[in-house]
Protein backbone atom coordinates (compact mmCIF):
# COMPACT_ATOMS: atom_id res chain seq x y z
CA UNK A 1 0.00 0.00 0.00
CA UNK A 2 1.20 3.59 -1.10
CA UNK A 3 1.85 5.50 2.43
CA UNK A 4 5.18 7.31 2.11
CA UNK A 5 4.78 11.29 3.19
CA UNK A 6 7.01 12.46 1.12
CA UNK A 7 5.61 15.56 -1.05
CA UNK A 8 4.63 13.80 -4.56
CA UNK A 9 3.88 15.39 -8.00
CA UNK A 10 2.55 14.00 -11.30
CA UNK A 11 0.73 15.76 -14.60
CA UNK A 12 -3.01 15.62 -13.67
CA UNK A 13 -4.52 16.29 -17.50
CA UNK A 14 -4.42 13.46 -19.98
CA UNK A 15 -1.51 13.02 -22.17
CA UNK A 16 -1.28 14.61 -25.32
CA UNK A 17 -1.27 17.91 -26.59
CA UNK A 18 -4.32 20.47 -25.29
CA UNK A 19 -4.38 24.54 -24.58
CA UNK A 20 -3.59 23.63 -21.13
CA UNK A 21 -1.98 21.23 -18.75
CA UNK A 22 -1.96 21.03 -15.10
CA UNK A 23 0.74 19.75 -13.04
CA UNK A 24 -0.75 18.74 -9.39
CA UNK A 25 1.77 19.00 -6.15
CA UNK A 26 0.95 17.54 -2.53
CA UNK A 27 2.91 17.40 0.59
CA UNK A 28 3.56 18.92 3.81
CA UNK A 29 4.83 22.48 3.73
CA UNK A 30 5.16 23.57 -0.07
CA UNK A 31 4.83 27.00 0.40
CA UNK A 32 9.09 27.03 0.56
CA UNK A 33 8.96 25.17 -2.84
CA UNK A 34 6.55 27.59 -4.33
CA UNK A 35 8.71 30.56 -3.00
CA UNK A 36 11.96 28.61 -4.77
CA UNK A 37 9.55 28.26 -7.78
CA UNK A 38 8.00 32.07 -8.12
CA UNK A 39 10.47 33.67 -6.18
CA UNK A 40 7.11 34.61 -3.97
CA UNK A 41 4.96 33.51 -1.56
CA UNK A 42 1.39 32.87 -3.23
CA UNK A 43 -1.43 34.24 -0.93
CA UNK A 44 -3.58 30.39 -0.49
CA UNK A 45 -6.55 30.09 -2.91
CA UNK A 46 -5.39 33.18 -5.19
CA UNK A 47 -4.91 32.38 -9.04
CA UNK A 48 -1.56 33.90 -9.77
CA UNK A 49 -0.24 34.48 -13.33
CA UNK A 50 3.79 33.61 -12.83
CA UNK A 51 6.70 33.22 -15.29
CA UNK A 52 8.57 30.04 -14.19
CA UNK A 53 12.21 30.06 -15.09
CA UNK A 54 15.10 27.55 -15.52
CA UNK A 55 18.38 27.25 -13.31
CA UNK A 56 19.71 29.99 -15.80
CA UNK A 57 16.70 32.48 -15.63
CA UNK A 58 15.01 31.39 -19.10
CA UNK A 59 11.57 31.33 -19.52
CA UNK A 60 10.06 27.96 -19.07
CA UNK A 61 6.53 29.02 -19.14
CA UNK A 62 4.33 31.98 -18.56
CA UNK A 63 1.82 30.11 -16.08
CA UNK A 64 -1.53 30.10 -13.58
CA UNK A 65 -0.31 28.66 -9.71
CA UNK A 66 -3.26 28.51 -6.90
CA UNK A 67 -1.59 26.76 -3.78
CA UNK A 68 -4.10 25.43 -1.18
CA UNK A 69 -3.24 25.34 2.26
CA UNK A 70 -3.35 22.34 4.45
CA UNK A 71 -6.51 20.85 5.26
CA UNK A 72 -8.37 22.71 2.95
CA UNK A 73 -7.31 20.62 -0.56
CA UNK A 74 -8.56 17.66 -2.15
CA UNK A 75 -5.41 15.79 -0.44
CA UNK A 76 -5.95 17.79 3.18
CA UNK A 77 -2.22 18.16 2.52
CA UNK A 78 -0.82 21.57 1.35
CA UNK A 79 -1.30 21.69 -2.74
CA UNK A 80 0.37 23.48 -5.60
CA UNK A 81 -1.62 23.48 -8.79
CA UNK A 82 -0.07 24.50 -11.69
CA UNK A 83 -2.32 25.58 -14.99
CA UNK A 84 0.56 25.70 -17.57
CA UNK A 85 0.26 25.58 -21.55
CA UNK A 86 -0.40 21.79 -22.94
CA UNK A 87 2.92 21.07 -24.69
CA UNK A 88 3.83 17.49 -23.67
CA UNK A 89 7.59 18.99 -23.91
CA UNK A 90 6.39 21.53 -22.06
CA UNK A 91 5.05 20.14 -19.15
CA UNK A 92 8.17 17.98 -19.35
CA UNK A 93 10.47 20.89 -18.76
CA UNK A 94 8.14 22.30 -16.23
CA UNK A 95 7.89 18.69 -13.95
CA UNK A 96 12.04 18.91 -14.68
CA UNK A 97 12.15 22.16 -12.61
CA UNK A 98 9.66 21.71 -9.85
CA UNK A 99 11.79 18.17 -9.22
CA UNK A 100 15.29 20.21 -9.41
CA UNK A 101 14.15 22.50 -6.65
CA UNK A 102 11.96 20.15 -4.43
CA UNK A 103 14.80 17.76 -4.44
CA UNK A 104 15.46 18.65 -0.69
CA UNK A 105 12.28 18.05 0.52
CA UNK A 106 12.26 14.52 -1.19
CA UNK A 107 9.42 15.65 -3.85
CA UNK A 108 8.98 12.38 -6.13
CA UNK A 109 6.74 11.46 -8.94
CA UNK A 110 3.01 10.12 -7.55
CA UNK A 111 2.52 6.55 -8.18
CA UNK A 112 -1.01 5.74 -9.86
CA UNK A 113 -3.83 7.05 -7.55
CA UNK A 114 -1.63 8.56 -4.83
CA UNK A 115 -3.68 12.04 -4.40
CA UNK A 116 -6.75 10.41 -4.07
CA UNK A 117 -5.28 7.64 -1.67
CA UNK A 118 -4.03 10.38 0.51
CA UNK A 119 -7.73 11.79 0.29
CA UNK A 120 -9.18 9.02 1.70
CA UNK A 121 -5.96 8.56 4.92
CA UNK A 122 -6.71 12.09 5.08
CA UNK A 123 -10.90 11.86 5.47
CA UNK A 124 -11.56 13.78 3.16
CA UNK A 125 -13.32 11.47 1.19
CA UNK A 126 -14.00 7.70 2.08
CA UNK A 127 -13.49 5.01 -0.24
CA UNK A 128 -16.04 4.99 -2.47
CA UNK A 129 -16.14 8.06 -2.94
CA UNK A 130 -12.83 7.37 -4.10
CA UNK A 131 -13.40 4.98 -6.78
CA UNK A 132 -16.42 7.37 -7.89
CA UNK A 133 -13.72 9.50 -9.48
CA UNK A 134 -12.02 7.32 -11.34
CA UNK A 135 -15.42 6.27 -12.32
CA UNK A 136 -16.74 9.75 -13.03
CA UNK A 137 -13.14 9.78 -15.62
CA UNK A 138 -14.30 6.50 -17.24
CA UNK A 139 -17.92 7.11 -17.83
CA UNK A 140 -19.00 5.68 -20.83
CA UNK A 141 -22.49 7.38 -21.08
CA UNK A 142 -24.32 10.27 -19.53
CA UNK A 143 -25.96 8.25 -16.74
CA UNK A 144 -22.80 7.08 -15.88
CA UNK A 145 -21.54 10.28 -15.37
CA UNK A 146 -24.33 11.21 -13.34
CA UNK A 147 -24.06 7.90 -11.45
CA UNK A 148 -20.67 8.76 -10.83
CA UNK A 149 -21.06 12.71 -9.41
CA UNK A 150 -24.03 11.20 -7.24
CA UNK A 151 -21.77 8.77 -6.00
CA UNK A 152 -18.66 10.94 -5.31
CA UNK A 153 -20.94 13.62 -3.97
CA UNK A 154 -21.78 10.87 -1.10
CA UNK A 155 -24.97 9.38 -2.09
CA UNK A 156 -23.98 5.62 -1.93
CA UNK A 157 -21.68 6.15 0.99
CA UNK A 158 -24.68 7.94 2.78
CA UNK A 159 -26.87 4.90 2.14
CA UNK A 160 -24.34 2.55 3.28
CA UNK A 161 -23.32 4.87 6.54
CA UNK A 162 -27.67 5.09 7.92
CA UNK A 163 -27.16 0.93 7.33
CA UNK A 164 -24.25 0.52 9.52
CA UNK A 165 -25.52 2.72 11.86
CA UNK A 166 -29.03 1.03 11.94
CA UNK A 167 -27.54 -2.45 12.65
CA UNK A 168 -24.82 -0.65 15.72
CA UNK A 169 -28.25 0.42 17.25
CA UNK A 170 -29.54 -2.95 16.44
CA UNK A 171 -26.03 -5.00 17.80
CA UNK A 172 -26.16 -2.88 21.36
CA UNK A 173 -29.94 -3.95 21.92
CA UNK A 174 -28.99 -7.41 21.27
CA UNK A 175 -25.65 -7.43 23.03
CA UNK A 176 -27.00 -5.57 25.74
CA UNK A 177 -29.75 -8.26 26.86
CA UNK A 178 -26.74 -11.05 26.87
CA UNK A 179 -26.25 -10.64 30.44
CA UNK A 180 -29.55 -11.19 31.53
CA UNK A 181 -30.86 -14.43 29.94
CA UNK A 182 -33.99 -14.59 31.79
CA UNK A 183 -35.11 -11.36 30.17
CA UNK A 184 -33.66 -12.06 26.67
CA UNK A 185 -36.87 -12.91 25.14
CA UNK A 186 -39.06 -10.40 26.68
CA UNK A 187 -36.98 -7.52 26.33
CA UNK A 188 -36.11 -8.21 22.15
CA UNK A 189 -39.74 -8.39 21.72
CA UNK A 190 -40.73 -5.37 23.64
CA UNK A 191 -37.90 -3.65 21.45
CA UNK A 192 -39.43 -4.89 18.80
CA UNK A 193 -35.55 -6.05 17.39
CA UNK A 194 -37.10 -8.62 14.97
CA UNK A 195 -39.22 -5.90 12.91
CA UNK A 196 -36.03 -3.76 13.23
CA UNK A 197 -34.09 -6.42 11.72
CA UNK A 198 -37.02 -6.76 9.05
CA UNK A 199 -36.43 -3.08 7.95
CA UNK A 200 -32.63 -2.89 7.67
CA UNK A 201 -33.24 -6.05 5.49
CA UNK A 202 -35.09 -4.66 3.24
CA UNK A 203 -33.00 -1.51 2.81
CA UNK A 204 -30.40 -3.72 2.14
CA UNK A 205 -32.00 -5.48 -0.46
CA UNK A 206 -33.27 -2.16 -2.43
CA UNK A 207 -29.70 -1.15 -1.79
CA UNK A 208 -28.31 -4.27 -3.79
CA UNK A 209 -30.47 -3.47 -6.50
CA UNK A 210 -29.51 -0.42 -7.04
CA UNK A 211 -26.01 -1.08 -7.26
CA UNK A 212 -26.58 -3.38 -9.58
CA UNK A 213 -28.40 -1.00 -11.75
CA UNK A 214 -25.25 1.42 -11.45
CA UNK A 215 -23.20 -1.67 -11.87
CA UNK A 216 -24.54 -2.15 -15.10
CA UNK A 217 -23.87 1.88 -15.75
CA UNK A 218 -20.11 1.48 -14.83
CA UNK A 219 -19.02 -1.37 -16.76
CA UNK A 220 -21.78 -1.81 -20.03
CA UNK A 221 -22.44 -4.92 -21.28
CA UNK A 222 -21.21 -7.74 -22.96
CA UNK A 223 -23.67 -8.38 -25.72
CA UNK A 224 -22.15 -11.30 -28.17
CA UNK A 225 -23.25 -11.54 -31.78
CA UNK A 226 -23.49 -14.97 -32.71
CA UNK A 227 -24.66 -17.72 -34.92
CA UNK A 228 -23.88 -19.25 -38.31
CA UNK A 229 -22.38 -18.08 -41.66
CA UNK A 230 -24.82 -15.65 -43.09
CA UNK A 231 -27.64 -15.16 -40.54
CA UNK A 232 -27.02 -10.90 -40.52
CA UNK A 233 -25.19 -10.44 -37.21
CA UNK A 234 -22.63 -7.91 -39.02
CA UNK A 235 -25.99 -6.34 -40.38
CA UNK A 236 -27.29 -6.18 -36.66
CA UNK A 237 -24.40 -4.71 -35.69
CA UNK A 238 -24.42 -2.09 -38.36
CA UNK A 239 -27.79 -1.32 -37.66
CA UNK A 240 -27.52 -1.04 -33.52
CA UNK A 241 -24.58 0.87 -33.94
CA UNK A 242 -26.24 3.36 -36.73
CA UNK A 243 -23.44 2.98 -39.69
CA UNK A 244 -21.22 0.83 -41.47
CA UNK A 245 -18.92 -0.78 -38.55
CA UNK A 246 -18.53 -4.29 -40.21
CA UNK A 247 -17.92 -5.58 -43.45
CA UNK A 248 -21.62 -7.03 -45.31
CA UNK A 249 -21.75 -9.49 -48.37
CA UNK A 250 -23.53 -12.46 -49.19
CA UNK A 251 -20.26 -14.33 -49.21
CA UNK A 252 -20.43 -16.81 -45.81
CA UNK A 253 -17.84 -16.29 -43.39
CA UNK A 254 -17.39 -13.18 -44.32
CA UNK A 255 -16.57 -11.95 -40.60
CA UNK A 256 -13.16 -14.13 -40.14
CA UNK A 257 -12.60 -11.83 -36.57
CA UNK A 258 -14.17 -9.96 -33.38
CA UNK A 259 -15.57 -6.54 -34.24
CA UNK A 260 -16.25 -4.57 -31.58
CA UNK A 261 -18.74 -1.47 -31.40
CA UNK A 262 -19.72 0.37 -28.04
CA UNK A 263 -23.23 2.01 -28.12
CA UNK A 264 -25.63 3.33 -25.98
CA UNK A 265 -29.65 1.63 -25.55
CA UNK A 266 -31.51 4.00 -23.59
CA UNK A 267 -28.42 5.62 -21.78
CA UNK A 268 -26.90 1.38 -21.17
CA UNK A 269 -23.49 1.35 -22.31
CA UNK A 270 -23.16 -1.97 -24.70
CA UNK A 271 -20.00 -2.94 -26.04
CA UNK A 272 -21.00 -5.30 -29.34
CA UNK A 273 -18.79 -8.06 -30.41
CA UNK A 274 -19.72 -9.58 -34.06
CA UNK A 275 -18.49 -12.84 -33.95
CA UNK A 276 -17.35 -15.04 -36.74
CA UNK A 277 -19.97 -17.44 -38.24
CA UNK A 278 -19.63 -20.57 -36.01
CA UNK A 279 -18.97 -23.79 -38.41
CA UNK A 280 -16.55 -26.47 -39.28
CA UNK A 281 -13.85 -24.79 -41.58
CA UNK A 282 -10.70 -25.95 -42.99
CA UNK A 283 -9.32 -22.56 -43.53
CA UNK A 284 -6.98 -21.67 -40.83
CA UNK A 285 -7.83 -18.19 -40.25
CA UNK A 286 -11.41 -18.45 -39.88
CA UNK A 287 -10.73 -20.98 -38.05
CA UNK A 288 -8.73 -18.78 -35.36
CA UNK A 289 -11.62 -16.05 -35.52
CA UNK A 290 -14.19 -19.02 -34.81
CA UNK A 291 -12.00 -19.72 -31.74
CA UNK A 292 -12.16 -16.18 -30.59
CA UNK A 293 -15.81 -16.00 -31.18
CA UNK A 294 -15.87 -18.87 -28.73
CA UNK A 295 -14.00 -16.88 -26.04
CA UNK A 296 -16.24 -14.07 -26.16
CA UNK A 297 -19.38 -16.18 -25.62
CA UNK A 298 -17.35 -17.57 -22.47
CA UNK A 299 -17.28 -13.95 -21.28
CA UNK A 300 -20.79 -12.69 -22.41
CA UNK A 301 -23.01 -10.62 -20.31
CA UNK A 302 -25.59 -11.78 -23.25
CA UNK A 303 -25.98 -13.75 -26.25
CA UNK A 304 -28.12 -12.62 -29.14
CA UNK A 305 -28.28 -16.20 -31.09
CA UNK A 306 -29.22 -14.91 -34.55
CA UNK A 307 -30.80 -17.63 -37.01
CA UNK A 308 -32.20 -17.25 -40.58
CA UNK A 309 -35.67 -18.18 -40.86
CA UNK A 310 -36.14 -17.72 -44.33
CA UNK A 311 -33.91 -21.17 -45.05
CA UNK A 312 -36.02 -24.16 -45.53
CA UNK A 313 -33.05 -26.72 -45.46
CA UNK A 314 -34.06 -28.91 -42.39
CA UNK A 315 -30.36 -29.91 -42.22
CA UNK A 316 -29.90 -25.60 -41.68
CA UNK A 317 -32.68 -26.46 -39.05
CA UNK A 318 -30.68 -29.21 -37.52
CA UNK A 319 -27.19 -27.63 -37.43
CA UNK A 320 -28.86 -24.72 -35.25
CA UNK A 321 -30.51 -26.65 -32.59
CA UNK A 322 -27.15 -28.27 -32.15
CA UNK A 323 -25.38 -25.06 -32.49
CA UNK A 324 -27.51 -23.48 -29.92
CA UNK A 325 -26.51 -26.33 -27.38
CA UNK A 326 -23.05 -25.54 -27.79
CA UNK A 327 -23.39 -21.90 -26.84
CA UNK A 328 -25.45 -22.68 -23.43
CA UNK A 329 -22.47 -25.41 -23.11
CA UNK A 330 -19.82 -22.31 -23.43
CA UNK A 331 -21.77 -19.28 -21.41
CA UNK A 332 -20.90 -18.21 -18.52
CA UNK A 333 -22.73 -18.71 -15.31
CA UNK A 334 -26.03 -16.42 -15.33
CA UNK A 335 -26.00 -15.60 -18.92
CA UNK A 336 -28.81 -15.43 -20.74
CA UNK A 337 -29.16 -16.46 -24.38
CA UNK A 338 -31.97 -14.29 -26.37
CA UNK A 339 -32.79 -16.08 -29.50
CA UNK A 340 -33.59 -14.23 -32.75
CA UNK A 341 -34.44 -14.60 -36.07
CA UNK A 342 -33.54 -12.07 -38.53
CA UNK A 343 -33.94 -11.72 -42.11
CA UNK A 344 -38.16 -11.09 -41.74
CA UNK A 345 -38.01 -9.30 -44.78
CA UNK A 346 -37.49 -12.17 -46.46
CA UNK A 347 -40.49 -13.79 -45.40
CA UNK A 348 -43.88 -13.85 -47.67
CA UNK A 349 -47.26 -12.13 -45.68
CA UNK A 350 -48.45 -15.92 -45.49
CA UNK A 351 -45.10 -17.16 -43.41
CA UNK A 352 -45.51 -14.34 -41.11
CA UNK A 353 -49.01 -14.63 -40.33
CA UNK A 354 -48.18 -18.77 -39.94
CA UNK A 355 -45.07 -18.13 -38.09
CA UNK A 356 -45.38 -19.78 -33.87
CA UNK A 357 -42.18 -19.62 -33.09
CA UNK A 358 -41.49 -17.62 -29.73
CA UNK A 359 -38.38 -16.48 -30.81
CA UNK A 360 -37.73 -12.65 -32.11
CA UNK A 361 -38.52 -11.71 -35.52
CA UNK A 362 -36.23 -8.88 -36.76
CA UNK A 363 -34.93 -7.36 -40.29
CA UNK A 364 -31.58 -6.14 -39.76
CA UNK A 365 -31.69 -4.29 -42.94
CA UNK A 366 -35.14 -3.06 -42.83
CA UNK A 367 -34.87 -2.11 -38.54
CA UNK A 368 -38.34 -4.12 -38.50
CA UNK A 369 -38.59 -5.28 -34.94
CA UNK A 370 -35.00 -3.46 -33.50
CA UNK A 371 -36.54 -1.47 -31.04
CA UNK A 372 -38.37 -4.64 -29.90
CA UNK A 373 -35.38 -6.09 -29.39
CA UNK A 374 -33.41 -3.41 -27.26
CA UNK A 375 -36.44 -3.35 -25.04
CA UNK A 376 -35.74 -6.85 -24.91
CA UNK A 377 -31.88 -6.75 -24.06
CA UNK A 378 -32.50 -4.45 -21.77
CA UNK A 379 -34.67 -6.45 -19.72
CA UNK A 380 -32.20 -9.15 -19.98
CA UNK A 381 -29.58 -7.67 -18.13
CA UNK A 382 -31.30 -6.93 -15.46
CA UNK A 383 -31.92 -3.21 -16.36
CA UNK A 384 -34.78 -1.43 -14.32
CA UNK A 385 -35.35 1.19 -17.05
CA UNK A 386 -34.98 4.65 -14.52
CA UNK A 387 -31.74 6.32 -14.34
CA UNK A 388 -33.62 8.75 -11.25
CA UNK A 389 -31.46 8.72 -8.73
CA UNK A 390 -28.94 5.97 -9.82
CA UNK A 391 -25.51 5.50 -8.31
CA UNK A 392 -22.54 4.16 -10.08
CA UNK A 393 -21.18 0.93 -8.45
CA UNK A 394 -18.57 -1.65 -8.46
CA UNK A 395 -18.35 -5.43 -8.27
CA UNK A 396 -16.38 -4.86 -5.24
CA UNK A 397 -19.95 -3.20 -3.85
CA UNK A 398 -21.44 -5.76 -4.89
CA UNK A 399 -19.94 -8.36 -3.58
CA UNK A 400 -19.94 -7.06 -0.06
CA UNK A 401 -23.47 -6.28 -0.60
CA UNK A 402 -24.16 -10.03 -1.46
CA UNK A 403 -22.39 -10.99 1.97
CA UNK A 404 -23.91 -8.46 3.91
CA UNK A 405 -27.45 -10.05 2.89
CA UNK A 406 -26.42 -13.42 3.43
CA UNK A 407 -25.36 -12.34 7.32
CA UNK A 408 -28.66 -10.64 7.34
CA UNK A 409 -30.35 -13.63 6.95
CA UNK A 410 -28.83 -15.89 8.88
CA UNK A 411 -29.24 -13.33 11.70
CA UNK A 412 -33.16 -13.26 11.15
CA UNK A 413 -32.98 -17.33 11.55
CA UNK A 414 -31.26 -17.33 14.92
CA UNK A 415 -33.47 -14.17 15.82
CA UNK A 416 -36.21 -16.38 15.57
CA UNK A 417 -34.42 -19.49 17.35
CA UNK A 418 -35.16 -17.17 20.40
CA UNK A 419 -32.68 -17.54 23.38
CA UNK A 420 -30.60 -20.52 22.51
CA UNK A 421 -29.41 -18.64 19.55
CA UNK A 422 -28.82 -14.58 20.62
CA UNK A 423 -25.53 -14.59 20.77
CA UNK A 424 -24.96 -16.47 16.82
CA UNK A 425 -27.55 -13.16 16.15
CA UNK A 426 -25.26 -10.88 17.71
CA UNK A 427 -22.25 -12.09 15.50
CA UNK A 428 -24.38 -12.25 12.10
CA UNK A 429 -25.00 -8.74 12.76
CA UNK A 430 -21.72 -7.77 13.34
CA UNK A 431 -20.32 -9.43 10.38
CA UNK A 432 -23.23 -7.88 8.04
CA UNK A 433 -22.00 -4.52 9.56
CA UNK A 434 -18.47 -5.38 8.59
CA UNK A 435 -19.33 -6.21 4.95
CA UNK A 436 -20.91 -2.84 4.68
CA UNK A 437 -17.88 -1.28 6.27
CA UNK A 438 -15.62 -2.95 3.95
CA UNK A 439 -17.73 -0.86 0.57
CA UNK A 440 -16.44 2.52 2.12
CA UNK A 441 -13.09 1.01 3.58
CA UNK A 442 -13.34 1.39 7.22
CA UNK A 443 -12.61 -2.27 7.21
CA UNK A 444 -10.75 -3.06 4.32
CA UNK A 445 -7.20 -4.77 4.29
CA UNK A 446 -3.87 -2.19 3.77
CA UNK A 447 -3.13 -4.88 0.28
CA UNK A 448 -6.63 -4.16 -1.26
CA UNK A 449 -6.35 -0.53 -0.39
CA UNK A 450 -2.92 -0.38 -2.62
CA UNK A 451 -4.71 -2.44 -5.24
CA UNK A 452 -7.73 -0.33 -5.81
CA UNK A 453 -5.59 3.18 -6.05
CA UNK A 454 -3.16 1.48 -7.70
CA UNK A 455 -5.66 1.26 -10.90
CA UNK A 456 -6.20 5.02 -11.02
CA UNK A 457 -4.67 7.31 -13.47
CA UNK A 458 -1.08 9.12 -12.49
CA UNK A 459 -2.64 12.49 -11.44
CA UNK A 460 -5.40 11.55 -9.75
Amino acid sequence: MMTRKLPIIAVATAPGKAGVGVIRISGAELLPLAEALFQKALPPRQANLLTLRDAQGESIDQLIAIYFAAPASFTGEDVLELQCHGGPQLLELVMKRCLELGKDQGLVIAEPGEFSLRAYLNNKIDLAQAEAIADLIDAQSEAAVRGAARSLQGAFSNDINSLIEEITQLRILVESTLDFPEEEIEFLENAQARERLSTVMKKLYGLREGAKQGKILRDGIQLVLAGAPNVGKSSLLNRLAGEEVAIVTPIAGTTRDRVKESITINGVPMHIIDTAGLRETGDLVEAKGIERSWEAIGAADLVVFLQDPSSTDKNITAEASELKAQILQALPPKCPVLEVRNKSDLLSESALNQDRNPCLLISAKTGDGIEALKQKILKLVGWGGTQEGAIVARRRHLDCLDRAATHLDKSQQFAADGNRSLELFAEELRLAQDQLGHITGKLLPDDLLGKIFSQFCIGK
